[in-house]
């Protein structure tokens, strides 16, 4: 099962390398499954690998113009604080035992896991669905990417609040959210919100991951070789994405996340 888990971590950089994100929604399957972490330091472990591999990741972008600073500021700033302080004051705040129904007991582990498999499947969605624009003879169309990024500042803060809030308590870098909130709220290219999401997701990641250091002893051997393995990932990755399509590998991906959603829901209320 270790080395499994070592394999699976490869799969974390590889993903992020081939389609720019959702290698990150496996990260505390892997350390929960197959390496045995327990639940809520899975969550913290998580943190620290996906901060990792996404600010490795933003590199190349980065130099490539691919990454908006101004706009990792305006919506990394209110995702960093509500990370940081979901680790540091929410998530230790959690009883270990929510509450009681008949026999079944919902743990503090169960309820993140259950959270966690309820965003897989949201990803799952975002990455099998394909939205297409036809023109009037029913042809596909590519949409023109907007020249100007203009700033929808309170939904902007609104959404890196509410992204860290929800990366603080699963572990999740959260790139399935962020990307089309930027395409969204900023108009910006799809290129550079990838690339800008990783620059956010690495900052938020490992500014949060700080908040908690303190409460756990930290396996920094475990965690060292995980994050290690998957950032050799994201150069495999990046030089498969030359050969194979991006497109339909990411639906194919999208299909493994929703299978592995809801395989962690079933497992969790019903088999745990």
């Amino acid at each position: 099962m270790e080395i499994l888990g070592y394999l699976a971590s490869a799969i974390i950089g590889i993903s992020l390398g081939l389609i720019g994100g959702g290698g990150s929604i496996l990260t505390v399957p892997v350390l929960v499954y197959l390496l045995h972490v327990d639940t809520v330091l899975a969550t913290a472990y998580s943190l620290f690998i996906v901060g990792a591999t996404s600010l490795v990741g933003a590199i190349p972008k980065y130099r490539q113009g691919l990454v908006s600073i101004k706009t990792a500021l305006i919506f990394g700033a209110p995702s960093i604080a509500a990370v940081y302080a979901t680790r540091k004051f929410i998530v230790p705040a959690i009883p270990d035992v929510i509450f009681t129904l008949g026999s079944f007991v919902v743990t503090k582990a169960i309820l993140i896991m259950v959270l966690f498999a309820i965003l897989m499947v949201v990803a799952s969605v975002t990455m099998i669905r394909e939205k297409k624009q036809k023109d009037a003879n029913g042809n596909n169309i590519t949409p023109q990417e907007p020249s100007v990024i203009s700033f929808n500042y309170p939904l902007i803060v609104l959404e890196g609040a509410v992204v860290g809030v929800l990366t603080g308590l699963v572990g999740a870098g959260g790139g399935f959210l962020i990307i089309p909130a930027l395409v969204l709220l900023t108009k910006m290219p799809m290129k550079m919100a990838v690339g800008t999401s990783l620059l956010i997701i690495a900052a938020k990641s490992l500014i949060g991951f700080t908040g908690d250091i303190g409460h756990y002893a930290i396996d920094w051997k475990l965690l060292f070789i995980v994050t290690t393995i998957a950032i050799a990932g994201i150069f495999i990755g990046s030089a498969l994405s030359k050969k194979i399509d991006g497109a339909k590998l990411k639906k194919a991906f999208g299909w493994f996340v929703l299978v592995m959603g809801i395989y962690i829901l079933a497992k969790e209320i019903f088999f745990s």
